[in-house]
């Protein structure tokens, strides 16, 4: 039973929106962040990023970022930049790339479920990555980035989504990177217990994106609860900023890999030791993307190829272990490249499909050997491994588009 609540939203102005919406902290390293945020006084990224303010030689640790951050965002309720809704609402949050659209619902999830297992988590975190984002949102007293959660499509959220969607939005703007984004607020008293309801008959919901983020936004809840000595479980604390959504609106990108030699071996031993367990096909100089399940690109020596797992990988039921990732990791990367963890092997890099084939080609044409295309894991194949409390391996998944951050925010008292 998936405890999904309508919250009171910390948004921007309509007018300012477009200007405040940000790509999420993560994406940019020191450098990129600063540029970004400076473009712009009112980026939220100014906010996620507030080293971006200070001095180069400030720790991007250090405590007087958070306190920075703190400063900004409290400046920027009291200037008008943002308003906060007098009701608790739900939001619907539509992205659209390329002429698909997304569509989600924004809201505030447990973290008793994310902590009894009925928010689903597919990959582990890292303590030191959590920590920053503990900081700030402990100091922030405020939920910045919402956490891409999905869920098995339900008719009556649907029903209210699509409805809501024929009437004016909050937002409608378009960023520079071509991304339209559209925003409209649930406030009927009855579509909002509907929603509620329908999420509160789900026994299970899914991270999809943003671990990390939903890890330090519970630790921060539960913080507070030994804080508080004291809590009845309604607290604003208890819950954490997500945006959920239904499965059959999801597409994954895939996640392709490079790596830096051949282990080694000549070109023609390479492609004789892979034929042991994939099908080999020269395809030629067109980039190649796999278009099933078992299928990889190969580009090697200017040349594309396409690689089949052969029958015996295509038998593998194990959830974990027949993702494609998997198989190209345990059959070919790991025993025949010597790539033995990837998390922190130097001679592999991952590209996210966003970027293209054309990005695989050029990383092989200066500091990798060999490239492969990946077909995208599955958004059903998440769940399975979810499912059964299992691990995806690392770089398994890549979405797009990326929700935006100061959009919506949720303060925890």
């Amino acid at each position: 039973m998936a405890d999904v609540k309508p919250f009171r939203c910390v948004r921007p102005t309509p007018e300012l929106a477009s200007r405040v919406a940000a790509l999420p902290y993560d994406v940019y390293n020191r450098a990129e962040a600063k540029e970004a945020a400076l473009k712009d006084p009112l980026s939220f990224l100014n906010i996620d990023r507030a080293e971006s303010n200070l001095p180069d030689d400030v720790d991007t640790y250090d405590p007087i970022v958070y306190a920075k951050a703190k400063e900004l965002l409290t400046a920027r309720i009291a200037d008008g930049t943002y308003v906060t809704d007098s009701q608790e609402c739900y939001y619907v949050y539509e992205l659209i790339m390329d002429d698909r659209s997304q569509t989600g619902i924004v809201a505030c999830a447990s973290i008793d479920d994310y902590a009894n297992g009925v928010i689903k988590k597919h990959e582990n975190t890292r303590e030191e990555k959590e920590q920053d984002r503990i900081r700030h949102v402990d100091t922030c007293d405020a939920q910045t980035g919402p956490i891409f959660l999905a869920y098995r499509s339900e008719g009556v959220i649907a029903d209210i989504t699509a409805r809501t969607k024929f009437t004016a939005p909050l937002y409608a703007f378009t960023a520079d990177d071509g991304i339209t984004h559209n925003v409209w607020r649930i406030a009927d008293a009855a579509d909002v217990a509907a929603i509620k309801d329908a999420f509160a008959k789900m026994n299970a919901i899914y991270i999809a994106d943003g671990h990390h983020r939903a890890a330090s936004a519970v630790k921060v809840g539960f913080k507070r609860r030994a804080e508080a000595g004291s809590y009845t479980g309604n607290e604003e604390f208890n819950y954490f900023l997500s945006v959920l959504f239904p499965e059959d609106c999801l597409m994954i990108l895939p996640y392709n890999r490079v790596v830096r030699d051949l282990n080694g071996m000549t070109s023609e031993e390479f492609l004789t030791a892979i034929s042991k367990d994939f099908t080999v096909r020269k395809i030629g100089a067109e980039a190649y993307a796999p278009a099933a399940k078992g299928n990889f690109g190969m580009f090697l020596d200017d040349t594309w190829y396409e690689l089949s797992a052969k029958s015996n990988l295509m038998a593998i039921t194990d959830p974990v272990e027949s993702l494609d990732v998997s198989l190209l990791q345990d059959y070919l990367l790991g025993p025949i490249l010597g790539i033995g963890d990837p998390r922190v092997d130097k001679r592999i890099d991952f590209i996210g499909g966003i970027r293209g084939l054309a990005e695989l080609e050029r990383r092989v044409h200066t500091d990798m050997k060999v490239a492969f295309s990946m077909y995208p894991t599955q958004i059903t194949e998440l769940f399975d491994v979810a499912d059964a409390g299992r691990l995806m391996p690392p770089k398994s998944t890549w979405f797009e588009p990326k929700l935006r951050s100061g959009l919506f925010i949720h303060k925890l008292s």
